[in-house]
């Protein structure tokens, strides 16, 4: 702490940038370590239901390497130059290497710097709400989950549960502490509302056209939301996520970008309503909506 809640907040928001460097290997590396786990217990059931030959003696395959959050060391897709230290610098390294990978000049993604700098800014934000306080590591938390969601959902159409279940305890142990400001009772009442409205918008979906129209995933995620914001937040944040994902999606129709199977995953709609109700509010993202269809 500095004394002055700026330079408090702007602290904050440089750990904000350390943070979405490190938000850059979760939304790559977990939907990986994801498929590797389950191709792992798939070789497992074979094995032991029989439709699979054991690997034994000389005929077992080498250990894999190790692939977690942490190992090995980041390096270049293209070229397997290894990233040192002062090229994982958050934004500035990305600005004095042009956006390129300094060995084989293959080009980096610009959305890196930008997931850094939305960390940096919604920690800033934070700070500034909440001071130097457990209020403020608990929303920047919240806020590094959802970006996290968000981008992996859009990736892979994963939403996983390493992230949503430890996101909807936190909402409800917030609550607990007093530290969202809500009530435990409408943080349950949230929690068990968010998930049973999508699980049922799901199997009436399934049941009427045969097809899965979304993800338990997403019943996991407005589950959180709804612990985090209470139950009277749902329709709000639902509303948003329905209406701009309407949007995106028929804008993707129309200029034929839509991904294989025409669908466009909801998860970054509902992590991107959660953050609005955040920085605005649901009321004011209620007003919002109605006024886009003339009702307010």
């Amino acid at each position: 702490m500095t004394g002055s809640p700026l330079a408090d907040a702007a602290l904050f928001g440089i750990l904000g940038l350390l943070v979405g460097s490190f938000l850059n290997v979760v939304i790559h590396r977990l939907p990986k370590m994801m498929e590797r786990q389950w191709a792992a217990e798939c070789a497992q059931y074979g094995q032991d239901a029989g439709l699979l030959p054991e690997a034994s003696g000389a005929a077992q395959p080498p250990s894999a390497e190790a692939f977690n959050l942490w190992t090995p060391r980041s390096r270049c897709p293209s070229c397997g130059h290894g990233v040192r230290w002062h090229e994982n610098i958050p934004v500035l390294s990305w600005l004095a290497l042009r956006g390129r990978c300094s060995a084989c000049k293959a080009r980096i993604g610009l959305r890196y710097p930008l997931v850094e700098l939305a960390t940096g800014a919604l920690f800033y934000f934070c700070a500034q709400r909440w001071g130097m306080s457990a209020e403020t590591l608990l929303w920047s938390g919240f806020c590094a989950a959802l970006l996290s969601l968000a981008l992996i959902d859009w990736d892979t159409t994963l939403l996983p549960d390493d992230i949503t279940l430890p996101l909807l305890w936190a909402g409800l142990l917030g609550s607990l502490l007093g530290w969202t400001a809500v009530p435990l009772a409408d943080a349950v009442l949230g929690a068990a509302a968010g998930y049973l409205s999508l699980w049922s918008v799901y199997w009436a979906f399934r049941l009427a056209t045969g097809k899965e129209g979304m993800g338990y995933g997403d019943f996991k995620l407005f589950a959180a939301l709804g612990a985090w914001f209470g139950w009277q937040a749902l329709v709000p944040i639902i509303l948003l996520a329905s209406v701009i994902g309407a949007v995106v999606g028929i804008a993707m129709k129309l200029s034929s970008s839509l991904r294989e199977g025409k669908y466009v995953p909801f998860g970054p709609f509902l992590a991107g309503g959660g953050l609005a109700a955040l920085l605005w509010g649901p009321q004011r993202i209620m007003q919002a909506v109605l006024s886009v269809f003339g009702l307010a």
